[in-house]
């Protein structure tokens, strides 16, 4: 008899009502002392895995919550503290904690970037002349703490040291055996002691075997595995990947741990598993639902995918949980009341996730009879959400259906293109502008709130919204920007405000995530085929337009993005949904376009983070992602300027794809990659214009005018300041009017002084 025990990977840290981001936002203002902090978010800490086991499940991770991000996390464990940080040894402190990610006056924050194909960002650790020492056993402290505090004997989880080397920066390849040797005593200690207190299981994250990793990285991961094992034989460790099928499964698999956990949602595990086998002596960590996505599972297909499973190994245990962490749904849809009925029951969040986990445990131990009314009840909801009025659109299907390459294609070469612009246009050297949001205040929200409840009429808060752009065109123009945006006052997030105004989205309440630090986004639900409603941005652009004779540039995100970051229904294939998105959104560009908006930014920030881990399997992904863009821009006239906005993340990687999107202008995220990527441009030819931001919007830091010269510099020596645009790096929605009116000026009077020099040099 197979013995089946239910389990969780990971659990969302934000609280039912995102408890943990207010108690955050409110220390770093200095309303509450860090005891507060750290007595609320423990509370909350504790609450999350109470709840776990009020749900039935068995193996219930402990250290998975975190303060910002589990990566930095592991650095602080292990002393991983950038030089710029002074920090003298010992434990360290909060201070330098946050510091490291959101930067001080006198030290930038390090690099933040995606988790692998994910929207969760965290902070890259920094190895040059790094020293690891052990500051603190932080899973031996969370698992006490779960143990004394609510009896919980808890799972303790590690992010596995191949995983947090090869995520980490400041280092050559050739290096990385000897740093593997330096962390391998330290990852030795924490299991030991874990062992020592009385642990099980220990689950060591290690997603990078998703990647394709060469032969020399397995041979010194093996060893590491075994010499886990042998320091600490009593704990029972789960080798967790996630994110797609592990790429090294063979070698892999022979790791001498007790359990491997092997993703049966995204990729073809269960065809590795038919194919090459599972090993006898491990338990298998099955993820058969799918942490990623937020829609109800077919149950009876999942317990049928597991007793295949059963039958294709031959080990006496088998582990139902999710694909991975459930940090990327929502917490529960309990609270979403303004949902269809139909829609809200297709959904499942973290909690109905774990509930779906124990059903499948229960019906895989004892039998599907045991669970014949969660079964009946989990079809009868998903046949009404298939069969749901208005999620199909014939005449959609047709129109994407009937494209021609003629559609994807802009009329003219760039090179005739940018002289048509430059010439309607008539922008200086090195022109400025900014992503494109600016920031939301505590005003802005509270006003949106208060229309949303009807407590203020359509009428006062469209006047008001006008009001935010009428003062804000003026503090760009009195900054001396170069062409202007109207600052998305309108809009709660990028994503979600286009879920809102087209057909075929849905939008939730309370259906938050953490996106980074306390950044949490709600992305929309794709319940069926995308089309265009209505004008969507052109109002406010116009009427941001009307109040200046620089260009305003028309704000759009992207069809990779907004499918990237939105829960998409798996009924329809994702290039069918990224294509219909781009259809809408070109009817979208063409209507901006004839309203005189002469500069159009269709915002990528997602293209990169959507690549599946298997390099293998990039190019599919980047050609559909490329014919989307084209087909949202492409027909638009030669003078209208087509810009683009995408997030730093090894940019060499994709450098012919975004060369093959054919924007006119791209800006990229590259502030907290010290300017590591103009490398890229000193290795390769890019003849269109480009703007690297010049400085990092995630930090509260006002940047200095020399640091700002600084980067521009750095990037002239390889851009021509004929193609250089100069721009923040991302958006600025998130910080304040002081910080971003002080930063912008630091970054115009840099602009100025080097277009004078710039100048002067073209004119010899």
């Amino acid at each position: 008899m197979t013995n089946i025990i239910s389990s969780n990977v990971g659990y969302p840290r934000i609280g039912e009502n995102r408890e943990w981001k207010r108690a955050l936002e409110k220390f770093w203002k200095q309303e509450i002392s860090e005891t507060a902090l750290l007595e609320e978010t423990t509370q909350l800490r504790l609450n999350n895995l109470q709840k776990q086991q009020d749900l039935g499940v068995e193996l219930i991770p402990v250290g998975d919550a975190s303060l910002y991000d589990h990566v930095l996390d592991t650095s602080i464990m292990f002393g991983i503290i950038p030089e710029r940080f002074k920090y003298d040894g010992g434990e360290v402190d909060l201070d330098t904690y946050f510091s490291i990610a959101r930067g001080t006056n006198d030290a930038v924050a390090s690099e933040m970037t995606k988790w692998f194909n994910t929207n969760y960002h965290y902070i890259v650790p920094e190895l040059r002349h790094a020293k690891p020492t052990l500051t603190s056993n932080r899973p031996l402290a969370f698992y006490q703490e779960a143990k004394d505090k609510i009896g919980i004997d808890g799972k303790p989880v590690i992010l596995g040291p191949i995983t947090f080397l090869k995520l980490s920066k400041g280092y050559e390849e050739k290096d990385f055996p000897t740093l593997l040797q330096q962390f391998l005593p330290l990852y030795i200690q924490v299991l030991k002691e874990l062992q020592a207190a009385g642990a099980s299981w220990v689950q060591i994250d290690e997603p990078i075997f998703g990647t394709n990793l060469s032969e020399e990285v397995i041979t010194a991961a093996k060893n590491v595995y075994e010499q886990f094992s042998k320091e600490a034989p009593k704990l029972k460790l789960i080798l967790q990947t996630y994110f797609g099928e592990v790429v090294n499964y063979e070698a892999v698999k022979s790791f001498p741990v007790k359990a491997i956990g092997l993703d049966f949602v995204h990729g073809n595990a269960l065809e590795l598993i038919k194919q090459q086998g599972f090993p006898e002596d491990k338990v298998l960590a099955a993820g058969i639902i799918n942490g990623r996505n937020v829609w109800l599972s077919d149950l009876e297909s999942k317990l049928d995918l597991l007793e295949t499973i059963r039958t294709h190994i031959k080990s006496e245990t088998i582990i139902a949980q999710p694909s991975c962490s459930l940090l990327h749904v929502p917490v529960t849809i309990k609270p979403e009341g303004n949902l269809d009925p139909v829609i809200k029951d297709g959904l499942a969040f973290a909690d109905e996730k774990i509930s779906e986990i124990v059903t499948l445990a229960k019906g895989l131990k004892s039998g599907k009879q045991q669970i014949r009314q969660e079964l009946a009840a989990n079809k009868q909801k998903r046949i009404q959400f298939t069969q749901a009025s208005g999620r199909t659109n014939d005449v959609v299907r047709r129109k994407i259906d009937n494209l021609t390459p003629t559609d994807t294609a802009r009329t003219s070469p760039f090179a005739q293109r940018i002289k048509k612009q430059a010439e309607q246009l008539q922008l200086p050297l090195l022109p400025t502008t900014t992503i494109g949001s600016l920031p939301q205040s505590a005003v802005v929200r509270q006003t949106r709130t208060k229309w949303r409840k009807g407590e203020i009429t359509a009428n006062q808060y469209e006047q008001f919204i006008k009001d935010q752009i009428n003062k804000w065109i003026k503090i760009q123009e009195e900054i001396g920007l170069d062409v202007l945006v109207h600052g998305e006052f309108e809009r709660t997030d990028m994503v979600e405000y286009f879920g809102e105004k087209l057909n075929g989205f849905g939008v939730t309440q309370y259906g938050w995530v953490q996106s980074y630090g306390s950044r949490c986004v709600k992305p929309p639900l794709i319940t069926g085929d995308v089309s265009y409603k209505e004008a969507i941005t052109v109002k406010e652009s116009i009427y941001a337009q009307s109040l200046t004779d620089k260009p305003v540039k028309g704000m759009l995100t992207g069809p990779v993005t907004i499918l990237n970051w939105s829960f998409v229904h798996d009924d329809v294939p994702r290039q069918t949904v990224q294509n219909q998105i781009a259809f809408a959104l070109r009817q979208e560009v063409e209507a901006l376009e004839e309203n005189g908006i002469k500069i159009i930014q269709v915002d990528e920030p997602a293209l990169r983070e959507g690549l599946p881990l298997d390099k293998n399997r990039w190019q599919e992904y980047l050609d559909d992602a490329v014919y989307a863009f084209r087909l949202t821009t492409a027909s638009v006239q030669d003078q209208t300027q087509i810009h683009t906005h995408m997030c730093y993340s090894e940019f060499q990687e994709i450098f012919a794809t975004i060369d093959g999107l054919d924007a006119d202008v791209i800006s990229i995220e590259t502030s907290r990659s010290h300017g590591e990527i103009i490398s890229t441009f000193e290795e390769n030819t890019y003849e269109k214009e480009i703007g690297l931001g010049v400085y990092d919007i995630h930090s509260p830091r006002i940047p200095s005018q020399a640091e700002i010269k600084q980067n521009i510099n750095r990037a002239l020596q390889s851009i021509s300041p004929t193609l250089f645009w100069i721009n923040p790096d991302c958006g600025l929605k998130t910080r304040n009017e002081v910080e971003t009116i002080g930063a912008l000026k630091s970054m115009v009077e840099a602009a100025h002084e080097i277009r004078k020099a710039q100048f002067a040099n073209l004119k010899q």
